[in-house]
């Protein structure tokens, strides 16, 4: 006879089970939101609506997937470096405008938004396959265009865009300046375990220490973890230590991973910024930061940037310094 514990066993065992199943089955609904809650998946406002100049730009990927993206410039004649932008999981480039409003005034640069497909106006679905196409489709236009300095151009990636950024600056070493990682989690495999602890022991990145079971079913893995080490461009690291969603210790491990191989690593901290308004509670400070990071190794002459950075380190590049 089957004791009462044993069917509360086997009723436990059911539920997980069948919860790991719709977990495997929509998993895509889990790490890619294009739509958020309440709004339509249509643009809510154009860069118009900032006054910003910028132009519509219509890619294909490698596998014929229709792409839109976004090119917007400071001005005409804007010298400064460029920018591709990888967003967070939520949301289209709409929901990035204001960032980007005040990139383009602190930074003096050019902006390349991106909508991932199945995001915006871009057509299929997301999958870590596709958007790795999608990205670089975006750096291969940008890489013909003749109205910028395309020896500058820098990759900038927030949440799961400092993933899709890692993989983009990995396979670009001669095409790719420099990499900026804001929020950035060691993989999706660990944030699993991260938001449904019960499944620490099934799935999990290389730091796991259970059988890892499941880590086959993940078809988006993106383990920027083993990405990072293998990057060998100028990298910052940006981290909000009150990071509701990526725990803070996520980014210090992607940049302990990258020092090992990587001499021309920085990491700096904000203890008031959270996953998404880092950039908000960071102040002059967060701007700054970059500034400093592309004076020092996106310089608008190469050759001279040795004496540009000496005159920086007369005491007020304090940011700099790992912590």
């Amino acid at each position: 006879m089957v004791s009462l514990w044993s069917l509360v066993g086997y009723g436990v065992g059911g539920v997980i089970v069948a919860g790991v199943a719709l977990l495997v089955a929509f998993q895509e609904k889990l790490v890619y939101v294009p739509v958020l809650p309440g709004l339509a998946k249509a643009y809510a406002v154009t860069p118009a609506r900032l006054r910003l100049a910028y132009e519509d730009v219509w890619l294909r990927s490698s596998d014929g997937v229709r792409l839109h993206s976004w090119f917007i410039k400071l001005s005409p004649n804007c010298t400064g470096p460029t920018i591709l932008f990888f967003q967070e999981n939520a949301g289209n480039i709409a929901h990035r405008l204001e960032f980007v409003r005040i990139m383009l005034q602190r930074l003096h640069c050019n902006v390349f938004m991106l909508s991932y497909r199945g995001y915006g106006a871009s057509d299929g679905y997301p999958s870590q396959h596709g958007i790795t196409k999608d990205a670089q489709a975006a750096l291969d236009h940008l890489i013909q265009r003749e109205d910028i300095d395309t020896s500058r151009i820098v990759v900038f990636g927030r949440s799961l865009g400092g993933a899709v950024g890692a993989v983009l600056a990995r396979n670009n070493p001669d095409k790719v300046s420099a990499l900026i990682l804001e929020n950035t989690f060691t993989s999706i495999l660990d944030m699993a375990g991260v938001l449904l602890p019960f499944l620490k022991w099934f799935i999990g990145g290389s730091s796991s220490k259970g059988p890892k079971i499941l880590n086959r079913l993940v078809r988006s893995p993106w383990s920027t973890i083993d990405v990072v080490g293998q990057i060998k461009q100028p990298i910052l690291f940006m981290s909000g230590l009150q990071d509701e969603m990526v725990p803070p210790s996520h980014m210090r491990l992607l940049y302990n991973k990258a020092i090992e191989s990587n001499s021309e690593c920085l990491f700096v901290d904000f203890p008031n910024g959270m996953h998404m308004d880092t950039w908000l509670s960071g102040g002059d400070r967060y701007w700054r930061t970059i500034q400093l990071f592309l004076d020092q190794y996106v310089p608008q002459t190469r050759r001279s940037s040795r004496s540009r950075i000496d005159d920086d380190n007369d005491g007020s590049n304090d940011d700099f310094m790992e912590r």
